[in-house]
Formats: C-alpha cells, sequence, structure tokens
C-alpha cells in the first residue's frame, strides 16, 4: 500500500506570528540570516544555522500542497527572514504559489529592515501584485543606543525607511516592540523613542511582547556593558502607558496579547487608546486584580 509523500518539510522549531495560526507556513530559509539580536533565542540551536531552502524542493512541496490543501488561503513564508533572497526567487515562489494554490489571498512573512532595504521600490510592488501583502518586522524599538546594546544591526531611521518603502509598494506592515527591552535605565528613552518610530511609520498593524527569556538575561545584560536591570510588573506598565500616551495614530490595530504579557490590550489606535490607558492605570494601582495574567497563565 503507498503512502502519500508529507506535502512539506521543517527544521524545527518553526515560529510564525500569533494571527498566522492557521496559515499554510512554508519553510523558505533555515534560521535567521542576521541572527546575532541578544534578546532573541529562537534561531541558537545548532540545526537552526541559516541557509536558504534549494529552490527545487521549495517548489515541489508548493506543487505536493497545492495538490494535498488545494483550499488553503492563507500562506507564510517562513523561517527569520526570507526578505533575504534575491527579488529572482522570491518572485519564483509566488508565482509557484499562484499556480499550484489559487485560493491563496494572502502571503506573508518576517522581514528584516536592512533586508527590505535592499528591494526597490518597484521589485517591493511586483511581489505585492504577486500576492506578498503583509511583512511583519521587529523592530523592537525606536531607541538608537538601545538597539546598539541589543545588537540588532538596525536604526530608526534605517527601520523607519524600510517599513515606509514597504508601505509605498502598497504592502501593509506590522510592527513589534518589545517592553521592557531598555532595562530599567533606558526604559524612558526606549518608550519615547519607540513611539516617534511608530507615529513615523504609521503602520497597519501594532504589537508588543514583554522581554522573556527561557534561558535568563545573561546575554542582553552583556550587551548593556553589565547594567541592565529587568523592568518589574509595575515598571513595564508604567514604560507602556508612557508609550502610549505618546502615540498619534491614525487606523493602527493594535494587540498586546502575546503569552508573555500580564495585560491584555486590543483595540485600534488611536481611536482607543483611552481606553488602553485606563487599563493599564488600572493595572498599575491595583497590581493584585484578577484581570491581570499570573505567571502560570503566561505560557512562558
Amino acid at each position: 500500500m503507498s503512502t502519500q509523500m508529507p506535502p512539506v518539510s521543517y527544521i524545527e522549531p518553526v515560529y510564525r506570528p500569533p494571527s498566522e495560526a492557521n496559515s499554510l507556513i512554508l519553510q523558505v530559509t533555515n534560521g535567521c540570516s542576521w541572527n546575532r539580536c541578544t534578546f532573541c533565542e529562537m534561531y541558537i540551536d545548532p540545526q537552526k544555522k541559516f541557509k536558504p531552502k534549494s529552490e527545487a524542493e521549495l517548489l515541489e512541496e508548493i506543487r505536493r500542497c497545492g495538490q494535498q490543501f488545494p483550499g488553503v488561503r492563507r500562506v507564510f513564508l517562513g523561517d527569520g527572514d526570507p526578505m533575504v533572497l534575491s527579488f529572482r526567487r522570491l518572485k519564483t515562489i509566488l508565482d509557484a504559489i499562484r499556480t499550484h494554490l489559487p485560493n491563496v489571498t494572502r502571503v506573508s512573512t518576517y522581514a528584516l529592515p536592512s533586508n527590505l532595504k535592499r528591494k526597490s521600490v518597484e521589485e517591493l510592488q511586483q511581489l505585492r501584485e504577486l500576492g506578498l501583502t503583509l511583512i511583519y518586522v521587529g523592530a523592537e524599538s525606536g531607541d538608537d543606543e538601545v538597539l546598539r546594546c541589543i545588537d540588532k544591526g538596525e536604526t530608526l531611521q534605517t527601520t523607519a525607511e524600510s517599513l515606509l518603502k514597504a508601505k509605498q509598494a502598497g504592502i501593509k506592515t506590522s510592527v513589534m516592540l518589545i517592553n521592557g527591552i531598555g532595562g530599567t535605565r533606558m526604559s524612558k528613552q526606549h518608550a519615547l523613542s519607540s513611539a516617534k518610530l511608530v507615529n513615523l511609520v504609521q503602520p497597519d498593524y501594532l504589537a508588543t511582547l514583554v522581554l522573556f527569556s527561557r534561558r535568563g538575561n545573561q546575554r542582553v545584560a552583556e550587551g548593556f556593558g553589565g547594567d541592565f536591570t529587568a523592568l518589574n510588573q509595575r515598571q513595564l506598565f508604567e514604560e507602556m502607558e508612557l508609550f502610549l500616551s505618546q502615540l498619534k495614530l491614525q487606523k493602527t490595530i493594535f494587540r498586546s496579547d502575546h503569552a508573555s504579557n500580564f495585560l491584555v490590550l486590543k483595540g485600534v489606535l488611536n481611536r482607543d487608546l483611552d481606553t488602553m490607558l485606563r487599563q493599564l492605570r488600572r493595572a498599575i494601582e491595583t497590581p493584585d486584580r484578577v484581570f491581570l495574567r499570573q505567571d502560570s497563565q503566561r505560557g512562558l
């Protein structure tokens, strides 16, 4: 009796944004081409050393997915930054998705700002026309000093330029920031500079998570010269309150519901800003309230 070959192969672990839970994940690259951020543990295992999947193998996987999952409507390109690939290869991938998975209405991917910068607006427009309609960018912070300390390889300017280029090409942007990434010493500048970045780029989606590490913050602390103290729950809320209070957004969908967050915040900014600020103030003033997630509930 013949057995059907699995449509895709993965080198685990595989990560994707929470909103891509129902998407078909194609592992276009293994790992992250930068992989130097001190806070990130996603791609540090030996088997996650960066390497693009061969084009022939990937195209065959897309063909098999078309046979076995013809109704797929969303596709997420992993791992850390498929946008490092050449325009030609990305175009080939999107052409294959369009051919073999004709019901797909959205293709999305993670992207490093530096890799977006290497693509022209015209190239990004062509990728958009072929179905790449959403990119997720982990900006982490808008503060240049914080970005240097975490070895992000970006600045406020490079991140903003790349996001604005994507928006100019008609690609939606989802920006992620890390609450507490500057520690107690840089908390204020992190909040204010991050708000400046977000106000400048006006992302379609904005998300925050809390700095956390299963292996401890030693690598993070080393980047700050050893002068790093993680924020406690109250300080995290105060930093978030300062950040949100500075936002001037037109219509950005905001989510702070990652497993790391103590307080879930959702809404559209700035329409729902006052409601969120009230929620934060209540959390600061009554930290023992049941609406806050306890450590056992945070899924870390």
